[in-house]
């Protein structure tokens, strides 16, 4: 294992598109080789037309780039920060080829998600490994963090945005809500080969007995292959429904602003909510929230400061 120091930091996330033009080619490129329903990729078409082209993914993850940067500076560090995505500009591969350019040669590759599964972890490591494969002889070796769904840092930066929700309910009905933490469904099979379910539990625990909260649960969202095949219960739209007391619902599993919480929450569940009659709350996803960023700065400075 390389344990030299790391000299530059690599974001690697999804990508949206920025401009209604970009939506299918940008659909075709995340969908190729999985069978997904057509009916499915004409649906999610129009929510990010309902959002107006374009989804805020890109734009706030320059801006966690950015809150990383300058507080890695505040701590004495000048750290080269920079982005790659695996579906929009800038690629992976062309954030690779920088890297190469400028000669960092050990990078820490933050994979964009606190919970581990193959579509949301050894996906993104494929794509930078390939990347680095076309790049060639210059390219960084990259070395990822371990997990840190439970670092005490992002348990308190997901409570305060929990807490910040609960705020804004009035006290008779913050008495009775119910919390309920979401995150991307994923086939059942995928599931069970991953730490996925487990680390989103553990890290649900863990904010909620931060707030000193005991009505809790985990729910799933946004699933899109056949429905033929079992994918992780229960949907969002049926827990908010399934009981009548206020909710608050908090995306833990989603960093930051983007379709699936933009519209399968902010519209589609609120819609669901509001014929139910149910009091919905939708707390803040992190985006860059700065108890998020100096999560980030604490572990980046770990893969900085190592001794080879």
């Amino acid at each position: 294992m390389n344990a030299a120091p790391c000299e530059a930091i690599l974001l690697i996330g999804f990508g949206g598109p920025e401009a209604a033009a970009q939506i299918r080619p940008f659909l075709d490129r995340v969908l190729k080789g999985r069978p997904v329903p057509p009916e499915r990729y004409e649906e999610v078409v129009r929510h990010y037309e309902a959002l107006g082209g374009r989804s805020p993914y890109n734009e706030l993850t320059q801006r966690q780039a950015s809150g990383l940067r300058a507080a890695l500076a505040r701590r004495g560090r000048e750290t080269p920060v920079i982005v790659g995505f695996r579906n929009t500009p800038p690629y992976i591969e062309d954030a690779i080829r920088n890297l190469a350019t400028t000669g960092r040669r050990n990078v820490l590759g933050f994979i964009l998600t606190a919970f581990r599964c193959e579509a949301s972890w050894e996906r993104y490591q494929s794509a930078t490994a390939a990347a680095c494969a076309v790049v060639g002889e210059g390219a960084p070796a990259i070395v990822y963090p371990a997990p840190w769904h439970i670092r005490p840092r992002f348990i308190a930066a997901v409570a305060d945005c929990v807490r910040s929700a609960f705020a804004r309910l009035d006290e008779a009905d913050r008495g009775r809500a119910e919390l309920i933490f979401t995150a991307h469904s994923i086939p059942v099979t995928m599931a069970a080969a991953s730490p996925y379910v487990r680390q989103l539990n553990e890290a649900a625990e863990l904010v909620a007995r931060t707030l000193g909260w005991e009505r809790w649960q985990l729910a799933f969202q946004s699933r899109s292959g056949s429905p033929r095949d079992p994918w992780l219960e229960p949907d969002i739209r049926a827990a908010v429904v399934a009981s009548p007391q206020p909710k608050v619902v908090m995306p833990i599993g989603f960093l930051c602003d983007h379709v699936e919480v933009l519209y399968d929450l902010d519209i589609e569940t609120a819609a669901v909510a509001r014929a139910a009659g149910i009091r919905l709350e939708r707390a803040a996803t992190l985006n860059d929230n700065p108890g998020f960023i100096d999560l980030l700065a604490e572990i980046a400075l770990e893969y900085l400061e190592r001794k080879g």
